[in-house]
Formats: structure tokens, sequence, C-alpha cells
């Protein structure tokens, strides 16, 4: 149907494993009649799980697209991955819609992923609404479920339909005032969502006591009703059964009526350097445009999904990449479904689309027609930081330049994968999230682009620091046969809180170190700090104040400063109280219950924190900080602990100082190599 941007709904899925998002995706695309039958994960023949992979592994991996109408609305549908691997995709997804729908199993009700989905949904912005699914089976208690939702994400969590007759229907509680359900009466939990909804808005507040609900207009009541949404003063509860379709439509109907479309929601947070930007859903107006996934496709070329905010994106228009000078041509413009695409004319306000062979379109690009938007960025998406590491090399001699590239597009990909390389060493490093995340991209290596590879254990990215203020001082002098080298710098030091990075600052005074050797003096100190002074790990988290020196006016050239500055610098770390840092990793371990006992103790020997642990219905999750040199080998021990069923994720946490011992041991390993330099 031919749509405007006051009929569009973006609605991104997304929820724990196994919570049947995938189900219900193809469940509300049968609804809207984009297809004829739903497919099933059993089959292999969904929408969103299209790729091998995920066919044979019966999850999805990635992020899939595909829209449908019904009663004059136009759904754009995003089907995220459950798996916290995954949870970069499932992020980037959140980043184009207004509302995020979070779905809970009805048996196993909130898991640990459920709170980290709403909680990031709340910190963008977004409506949250939850829908209870597989309310029909035969372990379901819904009771049980809407008391833990309320209980953990506070009384604006009220149901919008509840079930009835075991779960064979639903009944409405905000339209309707009447009946009965599994839960008891309807009229309650009506009451209660009405009272919410009206004290949003005064003035729906005023017609409400004056006149009663009969009084209220449909208008008014969504008007608030979507307020209360989009500030998340309500927080509706949706019963469904997607396998049998129970609850499905409702849904829809309440896409309709009461979700916001995106000239309703929070503006998206776009800023020019500082200033922020408000993106007009104005059809007329310039272009903005944000690109969240990108897809290498072997067969299309690459793909780039987009979300337009400002303007109308129409087939053969000239568009630019970020602040670049050239625009590229829109030669063709696709909606998804799923792997399919389908050419359209035309993509305003709102709406999502894709463009293809566009070289330059990168993950969180900004599309736009003109110079003035030049500058315009999204405020990022806070990605989890990959930590989890694998040393890698080609498997076969002469495989190596298409193995960088195969890394760079599936870097492009997936925003919580990274490729990081160690000249020093001659070493590729992949960091992934988990070790089921690095397998997964490996194996795409393999599949999708011919590359098979050797791993090892990669070296650890400790850093160094220093504990406490010092002096350093060096006099670089070389006299030869001709011209000779002067120059000699005092500097100070001193550590800055953890994260704080580096300064380097100039408090020269009187000229006696001239301004254009300064840059020399840095150039030194950085070389220090990019190799390290006691263990050969950069440094971090300290100051550097130059602050005296002499020069000569013969003799004094660049390279004697930055051999001055380099020394100097040494000299003092060395009086500093210089420390190895490691990285500490927040560790998430999700297994049987009848485990826990192993798991904590196994990450007690590993100098693991436990900070607690969440359970739902026979698995628990535990939490920790654990330093990420103790977790090589995790994988496999994990997997022996729990006979396959565990799994874990790890996001960066924070340096901290290593144990004496191991510092003693990292000082010793590396002193031998650089006592000369």
């Amino acid at each position: 149907m031919a749509y405007s941007t006051e009929q569009i709904r973006n609605v991104a899925l997304a929820g724990h494993p196994g919570a049947g998002k995938t189900t219900l995706f193809e469940a509300l695309l049968h609804a809207g009649g984009a297809l004829q039958t739903a497919g099933t994960i059993e089959r292999g023949n969904t929408v969103s799980d299209f790729d091998p992979m995920e066919k044979a592994r019966g999850h999805s991996i990635d992020t899939a697209i595909a829209s449908t109408d019904h009663s004059g609305i136009h759904v754009n549908l995003i089907d995220t991955p459950g798996y916290p691997e995954f949870r970069g995709q499932a992020l980037s997804a959140l980043s184009a819609v207004e509302t995020a729908l979070i779905v809970v199993d009805a048996d196993n009700g909130v898991a640990h992923g459920t709170r980290r989905l709403m909680e990031r949904a709340k910190q963008r912005g977004l409506c949250r609404v939850v829908v209870v699914n597989k309310i029909d089976h035969e372990g379901a208690d819904c009771a049980a479920v809407l008391e833990q939702l309320r209980e953990e994400f506070g009384p604006e969590t009220l149901p919008l339909n509840l079930p009835a007759d075991g779960g064979a229907r639903v009944v409405d509680c905000f339209g309707g005032n009447g009946g009965e359900s599994d839960l008891g009466p309807v009229a309650e939990w009506h009451q209660k969502i009405i009272d919410q909804v009206v004290e949003i808005n005064e003035t729906v507040m005023e017609h409400y006591l004056d006149l009663g609900e009969g009084g209220l207009s449909g208008a008014e009541l969504h008007d608030a009703f979507e307020q209360c949404l989009r500030e998340g003063h309500l927080v509706p509860v949706c019963f469904a059964s997607a396998r049998t379709g129970v609850g499905v439509k409702e849904l829809l109907d309440a896409m309709e009526r009461l979700f916001p479309n995106p000239g309703e929601a929070n503006p998206p947070p776009f800023v020019k350097g500082d200033e922020p930007i408000v993106a007009r859903p104005d059809p007329d107006a310039h272009v903005v445009a944000d690109v969240f996934k990108i897809v290498n496709d072997p067969f299309v070329g690459k793909l780039g999904v987009f979300r337009v905010y400002q303007g109308t994106v129409k087939k053969d228009s000239q568009l630019f990449v970020d602040d670049g000078r050239k625009p590229f041509k829109v030669g063709h413009l696709f909606k998804l479904r799923g792997k399919d695409h389908t050419e359209i004319e035309q993509a305003i306000p709102g709406d999502i689309a894709a463009v293809t062979k566009v070289d330059e379109l990168h993950f969180d690009a900004v599309l736009h027609d003109s110079h003035d938007e030049d500058q315009i960025h999204l405020a990022p998406v806070d990605f989890p930081r990959p930590m989890f590491g694998l040393a890698i090399e080609a498997a076969s001699k002469g495989q190596e330049q298409k193995l960088a590239g195969a890394l760079h597009k599936l870097a492009e990909e997936d925003p919580a994968f990274a490729v990081e390389t160690n000249a020093e060493l001659n070493e590729t490093v992949v960091r992934g999230l988990s070790d089921l995340h690095l397998r997964v991209m490996l194996e795409r290596l393999k599949e999708r682009h011919g590359v098979e590879v050797k791993t090892r254990p990669p070296r650890i990215a400790y850093r160094e620091t220093i504990g406490a203020k010092a002096e350093g001082h060096h006099r670089h002098k070389k006299q030869t046969g001709g011209a000779g080298q002067f120059g000699e710098v005092f500097l100070r030091i001193e550590p800055l809180p953890r994260g704080g990075g580096f300064e380097f600052v100039d408090e020269v005074k009187g000229g006696t170190i001239p301004g254009q050797f300064l840059p020399a003096v840095e150039k030194g100190v950085r070389q220090v700090l990019s190799g390290g002074a006691i263990a050969g790990y950069p440094l971090q988290d300290l100051r550097v104040i130059v602050y005296d020196g002499k020069h000569h006016a013969v003799d004094s050239k660049e390279v004697a400063f930055v051999a001055a500055g380099k020394k100097a610098f040494l000299d003092a770390i060395l009086k500093a109280k210089p420390q190895v840092l490691e990285p500490v990793v927040d560790l998430e371990v999700s297994a049987p219950e009848a485990q826990v006992g192993d798991i904590t103790g196994g990450l007690s020997s590993k100098r693991a924190r436990i900070n607690g642990t969440d359970s739902a219905r026979g698995e628990v999750t535990v939490k920790a900080q654990v330093p990420l040199s103790e977790l090589e080998g995790y994988a496999a021990e994990l997997k022996s602990v729990t006979a396959g069923r565990g799994r874990y994720a790890l996001d960066f946490s924070h340096y901290e100082p290593v144990p004496v011992q191991v510092q003693q041991k990292l000082v010793e390993t590396w002193k031998p190599r650089h006592e000369d330099e």
C-alpha cells in the first residue's frame, strides 16, 4: 500500500534466547498478510533465519528485516538475535526504531538478558512493550510472570490484554472493562491502565475527572497513551502465543491504535559537532538517514540498510556519505524481506530501506543530499567492547591478502567484532564477545569467503602505568666530525585516574626549549608510550609535563630532542612506581542450576570476584569480574562442566594492577629482549 510517515510503525523484537522472537516475527508477518503461511524454525523456512548457519543452529545470529501492512499502517519489523554473543546486532537495531518489543517466555519469565535489553531500550529513549509469549504452554504461569514483570520494571508495567481459557484467546484490558480472564476480572486492570494513562497529561486528567472515561475522545486517549510510552510512564504487557497466533492480531491492532509513529516518538539524538540537531520527519526537507546495518553479500555486493529521518530518498537521486565530497547515485532502492529485496521508487521519513554496491557505506554512516548536513552524526550506540580474542593466520600460504579483505568485511557487519594487527609480533588478533561469537565468525570466513585459518591464544592486552609522581632528565649530546647533536629535557610525570589516557603539557618558560623542538620531545615520549618502559606494553593513564631544558644554537636538532625526550621519560617512569595493568572483564555464565557450584568454584580459582547470580526456572546466570588472562581455555572447561549446556559472554570492565609475581614474570620475560635499546 502507499503510506505516509504517520502510518509507519518501526518495531524491533528483542529478548532472551528461546523466548520465541523469530516465531512471533513470522506470526506478525502472517497475520498482516505478508506471508501466506508462517514458517517454523524446525522446518528451517522462516523469513528471518535464512542463513544456512542459522538454520543449522536453530537460532538467530543476525538481525533480519521485513514489513507488513495492517489496518492502514505499514509495520517495519526487525528480528534480533537473543544470545548475548550477538547483542551488537541487537543494539544496532534499537537505533532504527521507535518501539522495542521485549519478548518474554511464559515458561521461564524474566531472564537476565531481558533486564539488559529493557535498560538499553530505556537509555535510548524507546517505547518499551513486553510480549509474554507461549501462553498456551503446559508450564506457562502467566500470573507469576506478570507479577515478576511488575516487580522488576515497576507498577507502570500493566497488561494491555490478558489470557483467557488457558491461553486459547486473549481479552482486552485497555479498550474493554468487562469480562473474565485466566488472571481474574479484567475491570481491575482496565482501571489501573486508564488511571496510569490519564495522569500523564493535565488536560486529559481534567476531562477524565469532569466527564469520566466516557467523556474522553479516542484522540485524547491515543495521545496520552503515546506520551506515556515515550516517557516511560507506561510499559504495556501483551500476552500471545506466536505458535498458534493467539494475541498476534491484537498486537498488530495495538501497533495501529497505540504505538507511536516516527513523528510522535522522541527525536533521534543527532549532533553537529557538540550541538544537538533535530531531524524533522518532513518529506520535503533535505535528506538525513543513518546506516544501521551492513551486509557483504557475495552475490549482491555491499548492502547498506538505513533509516530515513528527514527528507525523501528517491531512486536515481544523489546522496553524500558523511562528509564526503563526491556523491553516489541511488541506482537501486530496496525494501527487505529477509533475504529477498523488493525494488521501490522512494523511501519517506521514518521508513527503512537499503542500497547496494556503494563501497563508501559503513555502519553508522549518515546519508544526506546537501553539504548543509556535513558533520551531522547520530549519537553512537554504546556497544560492548569485544575482549575474547584469538590470534589467527591463513591456513594456506598466499591467502593472507584474501584473509585481510574478508576480516574487513566481517568487521563492517558486526559492531562488536574487531580485528587488531600487531606489527611488532606480526600477529593478527580477532576479538568478539565470547568463544561462540568467534567460532561463528570464523565459520563465516570459511563458508562465505572461502578462507580457512589456524588459531592460537593471543597476547593479552596488558598496559603499563605509574603509581606516583616523579621527575626525569636527560641530556643528549653527540659530537662527530661535523655538526653535533644536543638537546636537554627536564620533565615530570604524574598518574591520571584509570581511563584517563595520556596528556602532554608544555610548561617551558623563557624559550629554554624552542617551540619548534617541543613536538620532537613529544615524539620521543610517545615512542615510549607505545612500546612500553618495563614490560613492553603501551603506557596509559599519565600526564607528562615538560618544564625546562637547554638547546644549542648550532647543534640542536629534532633528532636530539626526540632522544632526550625519550630518555627523560624513561628516567621518570623508573622512579614513579611503574605498574603493569591487566584487563578485567565482566563475565556472565549461564548454565543449568545443578552446575552452579562447579562454575563459581572454578571462577574463584581464577581470581574472579563473584557479583551475584540470577535464577530463572532451572537456569542460573553467574555474574563475575575476572582477569582476562585467567580465561584462556575457559570455553572448553565450561563445556566439560556443563555437558555443553553452558554459555558465557564477556564485556570489558576496567584495567587494574596485576599481582606482584605476575608483574615480575612479565618484566623478566621482556627485559632480555630490550637490554640493548
